[in-house]
């Protein structure tokens, strides 16, 4: 089970938001950099970044923001003889240039979320001309899929969305209850688990991690399907040590994705 630190990016800096509002950000550092060495020192295998002002300009705004990090990135396996610490980036991704663009700069997986419900046959090009690298997020308030950074509710079920998708060969599934991200209220693991049921591919959780009791609710359903979890404010503010948690997760599941 692997945790994975998300650093979301708003205005150059790394932030926090509550239930997707860009008006509750919390800035939690004004160098996204030092935060990204900050969580690999901290034992992070793989690092979840969003680039908050693009998802909802539907264009990248913080390139040289990710461009920072992923040099951190590289310089710190290099230092410590690690092969590959993954990236994954997702937030107003619409073409395949960009995407292009991004992989090239060394960001490992893209995830596509709004354009994916909006806009499906860009997701099915993208996973054809660049395959093993494109996740698809999947964010949900009551089972239904939200899109333009939570602010439009579509109609869509997020199962029936998700099996779709793997149709097409994405990677994995990030999968966000937006009505708990940013509330620390605990993982809804029923609708996590649901939706890891229902498809092949790898889920990984999002929103809501609180307390060491959440990772190990979710190590406790890892065989369902789920890979990983992605750790916000909890890890910011203190009430989760990324460090302890992840020995934690490894001793519960055997090392998986040591």
């Amino acid at each position: 089970m692997l945790l994975i630190p998300a650093i979301d990016l708003k205005d150059g800096h790394c932030v926090r938001l509550q239930q997707g509002d860009m008006e509750l950000a919390t800035v939690f550092s004004e160098d996204p950099a030092e935060m990204a060495l900050h969580w690999l020192k901290q034992g992070a295998r793989r690092l979840h970044l969003v680039d908050l002002n693009g998802a909802f300009a539907g264009k990248p705004k913080n390139e040289s923001a990710i461009k920072s990090i992923l040099q951190i990135v590289q310089e710190y396996a290099e230092d410590n003889g690690i092969d590959e610490i993954p990236v994954q980036l997702g937030g107003g991704i619409r073409d395949l240039d960009t995407i292009e663009r991004y992989l090239d700069d060394g960001i490992s997986y893209i995830i596509v979320g709004t354009a994916a419900v909006k806009n499906p046959g860009f997701l099915h090009d993208a996973c054809g001309a660049f395959p093993g690298h494109i996740i698809v997020g999947l964010d949900a308030r009551d089972g239904k899929v939200a899109t333009d950074g939570w602010s439009k509710m579509s109609g869509h079920e997020v199962i029936d969305l998700a099996k779709k998708f793997e149709g097409y060969g994405v990677e994995s599934i990030v999968y966000t209850d937006i009505g708990r991200d940013g509330m620390m209220g605990g993982v809804n693991i029923d609708a996590t688990v649901k939706l890891a049921r229902a498809v092949k591919i790898p889920v990984i959780a999002s929103g809501g991690v609180h307390v060491l009791a959440d990772v190990e609710a979710l190590c406790a359903v890892q065989d369902e399907g789920i890979e990983g979890v992605i750790c916000g404010r909890s890890i910011y503010e203190g009430t989760l040590d990324l460090a302890s948690a992840q020995d934690r997760a490894d001793e519960l599941t055997e090392g998986a994705g040591a």
